[in-house]
């Protein structure tokens, strides 16, 4: 009863925020006859942030239409490679005629396996931004279970990999790159292993940040809890039924509302502090830097709903088991097997400060890709730098995406 309740919550608090929305728009309007007043910046702030507390937070978009490269703007071009119930492949390149802008000859290509963890994709927005306009990029944009409809079926971490499977499948390996962040370089790594057992072609690099490769090595407090709990606990705690009118009424899944919960008890001061920088830059009037503030909130309030299959899965595969870390792992009746990948260059990423993917965990699959030639591994321990540094902010730029440019580069 507690999806439904959350539910009837959200439409009581919908008039009032409503109003709340058009009181803050009016103290900014220039037709206001209080405008003009010192303190009119400041009302206006205090009712947009009284908004934000009963406000629904749909999926933003991407809205990506141009880059600056050696300050020229170039055009970006999004387009829907693929499209299908539980996932999206988004595509993404400057709008650049012939040759790549950064060096003659054909743009790498890259895939950004984005986490299915709870946030959107498009919290990978800088990321992508920064891999272009010298990289054509493609995103794993994965629907919200609560938007799928139950005739669909259910979607589990296998289905997970299939889904990468598919992707590097349908974008082809000559020129592709795969960079997978977080909780996606599980099935990414499954899902190139898969590749390589069957004697397909593998991607040129694969390059894995921040993920729980085997969790078994310093454990964070989501692992631990993830361990510590049997998994009817999180089944009978954790896991709701969709609500009328959702397309997906009837489906299980994680609730969007509980995982919000849970990310900002773990990280209430990215949270707070992007909601007070939007607060003081509407205060200042500096309506340039309110609006990327107000994109960072938006962008991390935006949760969606998880299948209850892919989460019991992961909790039980990747946290209880450590499958892939013990080799006991069968996607759709194939054994996983990273030692079987030799012919694709490995590059991992941890943060010095993570608390989400301790250290060695992503680091743990270079002991799994064994026949990799060691010259073709590289293993970066980014210094100061938290989970979401790692794909995002000052340290992304300088710390982390330089060395994943140096290597796509080599391999191009």
């Amino acid at each position: 009863m507690l999806y439904p309740f959350v539910e009837y919550q959200r439409s009581l608090l919908a008039p009032w925020t409503a109003w709340v929305e058009a009181v803050a728009n009016a103290w900014i309007e220039p037709g206001n006859p209080w405008f003009p007043l010192p303190a009119a910046s400041c009302f206006a702030a205090g009712w947009d942030m009284l908004n934000r507390f009963g406000k629904t937070y749909e999926k933003p978009a991407f809205d990506i239409r141009a880059v600056n490269h050696d300050g020229h703007e170039i055009p970006v071009v999004e387009d829907v490679a693929q499209d299908r119930p539980f996932c999206r492949l988004l595509r993404f390149a400057p709008e650049t005629p012939g040759a790549s802008v950064a060096a003659p000859g054909p743009q790498p290509v890259v895939l950004v396996c984005a986490p299915l963890a709870g946030h959107h994709a498009v919290l990978l927005r800088e990321l992508i931004e920064t891999l272009l306009p010298e990289h054509v990029v493609y995103v794993t944009d994965w629907n919200d279970a609560r938007r799928v409809p139950a005739a669909d079926g259910p979607f589990t971490l296998e289905d997970c990999v299939a889904e990468v499977r598919a992707c590097i499948r349908d974008i082809g390996v000559e020129q592709l790159h795969v960079l997978a962040i977080c909780q996606a370089t599980v099935p990414a790594l499954a899902a190139v292993s898969l590749l390589a057992s069957a004697g397909q072609p593998t991607p040129r690099t694969l390059v894995l940040v921040g993920g729980p490769i085997d969790a078994r090595r310093n454990p964070t407090a989501v692992g631990r809890l993830a361990a510590r709990r049997p998994l009817p606990w999180f089944e009978r705690n954790l896991i709701h039924v969709v609500p009328p009118p959702y397309p997906g009424a009837g489906r299980k899944v994680y609730p969007s509302f509980l995982q919000l919960a849970g990310l900002v008890a773990a990280h209430p001061d990215r949270l707070v502090g992007a909601h007070c920088d939007y607060y003081l830059d509407l205060v200042r009037g500096d309506i340039k830097h309110a609006e990327v503030h107000r994109r960072l909130c938006e962008e991390y309030n935006a949760v969606l709903d998880l299948a209850a299959e892919f989460y019991l899965d992961t909790i039980r595969i990747v946290f209880q088991e450590f499958r892939l870390a013990v080799g006991e792992w069968d996607v759709q009746g194939a054994p996983v097997r990273p030692q079987d990948i030799c012919a694709t260059a490995l590059l991992t990423i941890e943060g010095e400060l993570d608390d989400i993917s301790g250290l060695g965990q992503t680091q743990a699959a270079h002991d799994l890709c064994r026949r990799v030639p060691v010259p073709h591994k590289r293993h970066i321990l980014a210094r100061r730098c938290g989970h979401y540094d790692l794909f995002s902010g000052a340290r992304w730029r300088t710390e982390v995406f330089p060395r994943i440019h140096d290597l796509i580069w080599h391999y191009a």
